[in-house]
């Protein structure tokens, strides 16, 4: 095993082990040029020599197959075992909604088909081995941030901004956002920082300056780099050749390859509980690997789960099991149906609920939050690490 392959090594053996880092590159508006940065540092990383994967998960507006000069009359072809053979251009495997749709063709989809579609980019497509898959998120904090989130155990998000103080205001909410489903922020990217005069090298800040750096000062959170204004930048992603190929000499492009640099050396996931998992409890299958407690693991993700007759048994990086029974579990659920999302009163009438109700099935959201599927076919209900650490626990004790 090479140096760069243990560094890059899967970090479980679970069945996402194979797409490396999954590193989502998100803004809190558009505009900001998030798919511009997402495309550049993606092909840097794959000049390196990394194996790099790019998912373009602005369904509605998909941009990413002109950035890189995919054509988009010609759908992809299918594997034998029925995945989707993935576009690739400069080093980069690609999959988009402008590659199945066409360009001029809307993708007119409900919030189902969203989901459905963000899945299959992910787990249905013929990737092979990455060492990193990017996700280009549209613009906001809606459907598809959420989706992404609790459906894959993502390695954590680069957040795009530009100087100006309504973008970064903005940007603090995605921010928010990713910190409350259990992200972690690997940092904020400047874009359109400064314009370099080509004639006398004067810099003019068009768009303010330092704020990026200010912003993540005060959340404390990384700062990545800040990209130029640069119009070679536009030209070169409207001629379907990214900067960090046609330029690679330019100040942008050093940039771009300063940020590569910083992802590529960190960004371990997060301690606690091997993710994903899909525990079916009778069948005895799929039960997630305890691990570890040591200092490393964050205080708030569990380290292990078990199941008996007495509850789940959650295991925390403290060394103390807490245990909630079956029936204290489903009444705790906090989906639409069991409590009213306004106002947060219970809509559950504890009278509903068997006294002999189980946990059928358990598995992971995202990196904050598990699924349980219970006897009585209630399999709606998200429990938050936070709501799980909050029960009441009917055993309490050192392990």
């Amino acid at each position: 095993m090479t140096q760069q392959d243990a560094k890059f090594r899967p970090q479980s053996d679970g069945p996402l082990s194979h797409l490396g880092r999954l590193i989502a590159v998100s803004s809190g508006k558009g505009g900001v040029g998030k798919s511009t940065v997402a495309a550049n540092l993606a092909v840097t990383l794959a000049r390196q020599g990394l194996r790099i994967g790019l998912v373009d998960a602005d369904l509605y507006g998909p941009s990413i197959p002109g950035m890189l000069g995919i054509p988009g009359d010609t759908p992809p072809v299918m594997s034998p075992d029925r995945k989707v053979i993935p576009a690739e251009a400069h080093g980069v495997k690609v999959i988009s909604m402008g590659m199945l749709s066409g360009d001029d063709k809307p993708a007119i989809l409900r919030g189902p088909m969203v989901t459905k579609y963000l899945q299959m980019f992910v787990t249905e497509v013929a990737w092979g081995q990455l060492d990193m898959l990017f996700l280009d998120l549209p613009p906001g904090t809606g459907d598809t941030q959420l989706t992404l989130a609790q459906a894959f155990p993502l390695t954590g998000a680069v957040v795009v901004s530009t100087p100006q103080d309504v973008s970064l205001r903005i940007a603090r909410r995605g921010l928010r956002m990713m910190e409350q489903v259990n992200v972690p922020i690997l940092g904020i990217v400047e874009n359109m920082s400064g314009f370099t005069c080509p004639s006398c090298g004067e810099v003019t800040h068009i768009f303010r300056q330092g704020g990026g750096q200010k912003i993540a000062a005060s959340l404390d959170v990384p700062f990545l780099g800040s990209i130029p204004l640069d119009p070679a930048i536009v030209d070169s992603g409207d001629g379907g050749t990214p900067l960090v190929v046609s330029a690679p000499d330019s100040l942008a492009a050093q940039a771009y390859a300063g940020i590569a640099t910083a992802l590529s050396g960190g960004a371990d996931q997060p301690g606690g509980l091997a993710v994903p998992f899909d525990w079916h409890i009778a069948r005895g299958e799929g039960k997630p690997s305890a691990a570890n407690p040591t200092s490393q693991n964050p205080s708030d993700r569990p380290v292990s789960l078990d199941y008996d007759d007495a509850g789940l048994a959650i295991g925390w990086p403290d060394g103390t099991t807490q245990t909630a029974s079956p029936r204290d579990l489903r009444l705790s659920c906090r989906c639409a149906a069991c409590r009213d999302e306004a106002t947060g009163k219970p809509l559950l009438e504890p009278a509903a609920v068997p006294l002999e109700v189980a946990a059928t099935r358990i598995w992971s959201v995202g990196n904050y939050a598990i699924g349980v599927e219970f006897s009585d076919g209630h399999n709606s209900g998200i429990y938050t690490f936070e709501v799980l650490r909050g029960l009441e626990s009917t055993e309490a004790e050192d392990v």
